[in-house]
């Protein structure tokens, strides 16, 4: 298997076959304390946000230190319900007719996306706990395409007039308008503006949700200022506050293990592994990003995917030494926002899904063959 700190490993006969994503529980845990801490000190809660990362298989786990899950679609109410103890809150853009019994049979709450869709899954839905998307406007987005606050956004209400007359039929407020934010006093101030545009309404609920996009379990956030101020917006505003970590509970835990296939020179050095951003971590495409690994030494390559995609480069990356074909790399940070969009381009072989124990084993939870593939087709 490959080192723990991520550097190359010679190849030869492997235990297990590359690729696949290895999710290191060792390396969970941390992001679990601090979510706990967190319950601990300010009364809120946390539920696992599934659009980020839905793998179950570590959700016994998960399900000690979180309440439960938030979803975006029925098929991860539906997965909440089943794979993770506690809460089920179900929050889509938009509902639709057809499964919105489905929908509610499988939450606790059901969050609209507008005033439109409450009203007209009112009368359906009546008796179960509801509450409603609200967008303040501002957010910490540096991408424009990750903006829920970007110009003509459809995620949420955003004027209290159209808020005021469904404020009724509803117990809570869904706020999600924080991304990768890293800084507290940044949070704190937006969350100031959102009280102060929408308190009169706030205070008239029972639940409010802050959505997730806060980076509270990176190293060096202020989490004791965090949990205060979550204490004092719960408090002065007599509500119980709702956290959705997706990658503040996950990061840093998963790496994505490759091996090289070939190499070559053609103005740089070139390694091609058996794996693919464009299928594996979609999100490095679409956001052009570099994957990024522990490096050393002084030789730079590029490590490319095997798609038959120009611009399927994983990044560049130093090496002690030349790498060749059967070396073994270890792609850090894997597991939030890959996963849950893998797809089968080119037909390249799905990473398998294994974990590493607390003790140190590890263990293949998931493999995928050509029948995979031919079942997600027609």
């Amino acid at each position: 298997m490959s080192h723990p700190d991520g550097h190359i490993c010679p190849g030869g006969d492997e235990i297990m076959q590359t690729p696949y994503y290895l999710i290191d529980k060792s390396r969970l845990l941390p992001n679990l304390e601090k979510i706990a801490w967190l319950r601990e000190q300010s009364g809120a809660k946390a539920l696992l946000a599934l659009k980020c990362f839905a793998t179950w298989s570590v959700f016994d786990m998960m399900s000690e230190y979180m309440d439960g899950t938030t979803s975006s679609s029925l098929f991860e109410v539906k997965l909440g319900r089943e794979k993770f103890p506690g809460e089920t809150h179900a929050y889509s853009v938009a509902w639709a007719p057809e499964e919105i019994d489905e929908v509610l049979a499988s939450s606790d709450k059901v969050i609209f996306n507008t005033a439109n869709q409450l009203r007209r899954f009112e009368e359906v839905s009546r008796g179960h706990t509801r509450g409603l998307r609200v967008n303040p406007g501002v957010s910490t987005s540096d991408f424009d395409l990750a903006d829920p606050s970007r110009p003509f956004s459809r995620l949420g209400e955003h004027a209290p007039e159209d808020i005021e007359p469904v404020a009724d039929l509803i117990s809570g407020f869904m706020f999600h308008n924080n991304c990768e934010n890293a800084d507290f006093e940044r949070f704190d101030a937006m969350l100031g503006m959102i009280e102060q545009r929408f308190g009169h309404l706030i205070r008239r609920m029972d639940w409010i949700s802050l959505g997730g996009g806060i980076h509270f379990t990176g190293e060096g956030y202020p989490l004791d200022k965090l949990a205060e101020r979550l204490k004092r917006f719960a408090g002065q505003n007599e509500v119980q506050v709702y956290l959705e970590p997706g990658e503040a509970a996950i990061t840093n835990s998963t790496t994505l293990e490759v091996s090289v296939l070939d190499t070559m020179f053609n103005g740089k050095n070139l390694a091609i592994v058996d794996s693919s951003i464009e299928a594996h971590m979609l999100d490095l495409l679409i956001y052009r990003e570099s994957a990024t690994m522990q490096e050393s030494g002084e030789q730079e390559w590029m490590i490319c995917g095997k798609s038959c995609l120009a611009g399927d480069i994983f990044g560049e990356f130093r090496f002690p030494e030349a790498l060749k074909p059967g070396d073994r790399l270890s792609i850090d940070d894997a597991a939030g926002y890959t996963m849950v969009k893998k797809n089968w381009f080119n037909g390249v072989q799905m990473p398998s899904i294994a974990v590493r124990e607390l003790d140190g084993t590890e263990r293949l939870v998931r493999s995928f063959t050509y029948e995979d593939f031919a079942a997600a087709l027609s």
